[in-house]
């Protein structure tokens, strides 16, 4: 079985929304990061030396390859990051091996060959 790794970089209000989405769309598990900071186009505001932003939530992923794209695609969506400039952004990677996933590649197997 083959894995990828997807990275969501979320607005911390909507982390739920896309981790629920994230679960409906296939993943079985995720690990979050709370509060990270990133910088898009625009720098960040500042008020007498304080920044203006909201904190971001990274999240991961490790899905099987085959669900990969329909998770990034739904979580997409649910975090509007397509929609409203500044949410979050996704991305996936290959991973090359993995370990620690024994007990969901059973559960993987059914829901893959039903797709495939």
């Amino acid at each position: 079985m083959h894995f990828k790794l997807i990275l969501a970089f979320v607005e911390d209000s909507k982390t739920d929304a896309v981790l629920e989405a994230a679960r409906d769309a296939g993943a079985t598990g995720s690990t979050v990061i709370n509060n990270a900071r990133g910088e898009g186009l625009e720098q960040s505001k500042t008020f007498f030396g304080l920044t203006l932003s909201t904190q971001r939530d990274v999240l991961l992923f490790i899905v099987e390859e085959h669900l990969s794209r329909h998770i990034l695609e739904t979580i997409s969506i649910a975090g509007e990051f397509d929609t409203s400039p500044g949410t979050g952004i996704a991305i996936q990677i290959d991973v090359e091996d993995a370990v620690g996933v024994a007990h969901q590649v059973t559960e993987l197997k059914e829901t893959i060959e039903s797709v495939l």
